[in-house]
């Protein structure tokens, strides 16, 4: 691989939370866009070959798995939160 992925900080840390919920309901929030935008740098430095990013790809979905699951145990649904 081209770049190791750096490790992510926490997708649903207290700062990240309150953002969440006080953010318009018509406005988008991605606590892991900062892990996308790194898997969209890399495919960018390497011509779009996905196989040189498989580890920002792995490190957004880490982030998107975590995040998903913190937001069930604390049993609130995503769209009308």
């Amino acid at each position: 691989m081209s770049s190791q992925a750096e490790p992510s900080d926490d997708p649903w840390d207290k700062k990240t939370k309150q953002k969440f919920e006080n953010k318009n309901k018509s406005e988008y929030f991605d606590p892991c866009q900062e892990a996308a935008a790194r898997s969209i740098r890399c495919l960018n430095r390497n011509g779009g070959d996905r196989k040189m990013c498989t580890d920002y790809f792995e490190a957004y979905r880490a982030c998107k798995k975590e995040w998903t699951e913190k937001r069930k145990k604390e049993g609130r649904g995503f769209l009308f939160g």
